[in-house]
């Protein structure tokens, strides 16, 4: 186990992901209409800082920065066939497969919604929200409550890694941050749903779970990108969008 040192991984791109980017980047308008005015509104961001981070989500999901190598070892038993005499034999032989895995922080999925949720934790809530420490604590209840029940849902999945259903975080975060909003002092959800939603799911389903790497079989493991960065990134956007709609 070792340090890799400064280096970036990028997905590997091919003809069909070009045309798909470029099928997306048509459609990026009709998005860009809904989720932009949501971290405006609702998360009281500048319009400038909100379309900036919605590009950098979607095009950091390709973006992996690797933290350290890991080395699993598993036995393996192999057959070798000889003949003796005309007569074929199996000879098992016992084998040690070393398989390097890569750990790696996803750009999209880790490291920007952790940025954005540490920004509206140092000058969002103090300058919007009449009572922040009510709101800090009510944020703290709905992390445990999400990361908890994430963790419980997160299934590993080999030769992808850590995968969680996608509409569970987002519905999840926008109920409860609704109802801890309601208690008095009263808090503004989205600040309670973003920061708890993203966070949560990032402790609940990647974090909590690098114990189980042995399992995953896979060549990288990235906490916050494969099958855990659209419940990050949606439960964010999501949830702010399902708290706007309701209230």
């Amino acid at each position: 186990m070792r340090n890799i040192g400064r280096s970036i991984i990028y997905r590997p791109i091919t003809l069909n992901y070009l045309f798909l980017l470029f099928f997306t980047t048509l459609t990026l308008i009709l998005i860009l209409t809904y989720a932009v005015p949501i971290m405006v509104k609702g998360l009281m961001m500048p319009p400038t800082l909100a379309i900036m981070i919605f590009y950098l989500s979607l095009l950091g999901s390709y973006i992996n920065f690797p933290i350290k190598y890991v080395e699993t070892i598993k036995p393996e038993i192999e057959y070798r066939e000889i003949r003796i005499f005309g007569v074929r034999w199996m000879l098992p032989e016992f084998t040690w497969n070393v398989k390097r895995m890569i750990i790696a922080v996803n750009l999209g999925g880790a490291i920007i919604p952790t940025a954005i949720s540490i920004y509206l934790l140092i000058f969002n809530i103090p300058m919007f929200e009449a009572h922040p420490l009510a709101t800090y604590m009510k944020i703290i209840i709905s992390m445990v409550i999400i990361t908890v029940i994430v963790n419980r849902q997160a299934r590993i999945v080999p030769g992808l890694g850590i995968a969680i259903p996608g509409y569970l975080p987002p519905i999840l975060t926008a109920i409860v941050a609704l109802i801890l909003s309601q208690i008095p002092p009263k808090s503004n959800p989205t600040f309670i749903a973003y920061i708890s939603g993203t966070i949560g799911t990032l402790l609940g389903a990647d974090i909590l779970n690098l114990h189980k790497i042995g399992k995953m079989n896979a060549r990288m493991v990235s906490i916050g990108g494969a099958g855990t960065f659209d419940g990050i990134y949606i439960s964010g956007l999501m949830a702010t969008a399902l708290i706007l709609a309701a209230t």
